[in-house]
C-alpha cells in the first residue's frame, strides 16, 4: 500500500508501550492521531508527523482503525463509552484493543461497539518495550477473521499476529502468557536464591542450567536482572498482579481451579505491600530474598 491507501490510525494511550508502537506506525507512513490522558507524553509523536489531540473524540473521529493501549479494563470502558470515543467513531471503524483486560470485558466491549456500528478485535501483546521498539511483539488476537484482515496492514509493523479464536480469546491467550511469565519468574528467583543460600554462584548456576530443559527467556533475561539486582521497571509488579487477578477472575467464571496462580498472586501482592510496587516484575526476587533473610 502507498500512503494514500493506508488506513488512518488513532492510538489511545501513549505510555511505555504506546509511544514506541505509535512511533513505528508514523515511520511506516501511516497518518496517526494520538491521544493520552497526560498530553505531554504524546508530544514526542508530533515530531514524527502525528497529530496529538487533547480530546479523545477528536483523535478517533476520522480514523479507520483505533488502537487502544490503555491501562486496564475499567479505563478502556471509561475512554470508549463514558468519555464518548466510541460514539465519535465513524461507522465501520475498527477498534483494536491491545490492552490486557479480562476476556469478559473484551466480549462486552465488542458487543457494545457493534451496536454502534463499530467492529472490535482484542489483540493484547507480549514482548515488552524491547519488542515494541523492534516491531517483534507477539500479538494474540480474538475476533472475526475479516476484521483481523483489515487490521493486518497495521499490525504487521508491530509484530507477529496469531488469531486464537472469537472475541475474548486474545485476552485468554494473554492471561495464559502472563500466568506462565509470572510463575516462571518466581521459579527462577526461588531456585537462584536457594543456590546462593547454599554457597553457589548464581551467575554460574544460570550459565550451567541454561543449556538444559530449564532454559527459557525468563531465565535468560529476568535471571540476569536478578543477578545484577537491576529491577528498573520494564514490566511491573503491579501489572503482573493485575494480570494474575484477571486470570483468577476468569478461572472463577469458568469453574476452573488455579492453585498455582492463586499462590503467585499472593506472592506478588505481598511484594507490593513490602514496597516493590514500582519494581520490574522480576522484583519478586526481592520479596523471596526478604523472606529468607537475603535482601
Amino acid at each position: 500500500m502507498n500512503s494514500s491507501t493506508l488506513p488512518i490510525v488513532a492510538v489511545l494511550g501513549i505510555g511505555r508501550m504506546g509511544l514506541p508502537m505509535a512511533s513505528r506506525l508514523c515511520q511506516a507512513g501511516f497518518t496517526v492521531h494520538a491521544w493520552n490522558r497526560t498530553p505531554a507524553k504524546a508530544q514526542p509523536l508530533a515530531t514524527l508527523g502525528a497529530s496529538v489531540h487533547a480530546q479523545v473524540q477528536d483523535a478517533v473521529r476520522g480514523a479507520d482503525i483505533v488502537i487502544s493501549l490503555l491501562e486496564n479494563g475499567p479505563v478502556v470502558e471509561d475512554v470508549l463509552f463514558a468519555q464518548g470515543a466510541a460514539q465519535a467513531m465513524k461507522q465501520g471503524a475498527l477498534v483494536v484493543d491491545m490492552a490486557s483486560i479480562k476476556p469478559a470485558e473484551a466480549r462486552d466491549h465488542a458487543a457494545r461497539l457493534q451496536a454502534l456500528g463499530v467492529q472490535h478485535v482484542d489483540a493484547p501483546v507480549s514482548g515488552g518495550t524491547v519488542a515494541a521498539e523492534a516491531g517483534t511483539l507477539a500479538i494474540m488476537a480474538g475476533g472475526e477473521t475479516t476484521d483481523l484482515a483489515r487490521a493486518a496492514p497495521v499490525l504487521q509493523h508491530l509484530g507477529k499476529t496469531v488469531h486464537v479464536g472469537p472475541h475474548g480469546a486474545g485476552q485468554l491467550a494473554k492471561l495464559a502468557n502472563q500466568m506462565i511469565v509470572g510463575i516462571t519468574i518466581g521459579a527462577v528467583a526461588e531456585a537462584l536464591l536457594l543456590c546462593a543460600k547454599g554457597g553457589a554462584d548464581m551467575a554460574k548456576v544460570r550459565e550451567a542450567i541454561g543449556g538444559g530443559f530449564a532454559q527459557s527467556r525468563i531465565l535468560e533475561l529476568h535471571g540476569q536482572r536478578m543477578i545484577d539486582r537491576d529491577f528498573a521497571p520494564r514490566g511491573s509488579m503491579t501489572v503482573q498482579r493485575k494480570d494474575m487477578r484477571n486470570a483468577l477472575a476468569t478461572a472463577q467464571e469458568l469453574g476452573f481451579e488455579a492453585p498455582i496462580t492463586t499462590l503467585f498472586e499472593q506472592l506478588y501482592s505481598e511484594g507490593i505491600e513490602h514496597g516493590l510496587a514500582d519494581k520490574d516484575h522480576s522484583g519478586l526476587f526481592l520479596e523471596l530474598a526478604r523472606r529468607n533473610g537475603m535482601a
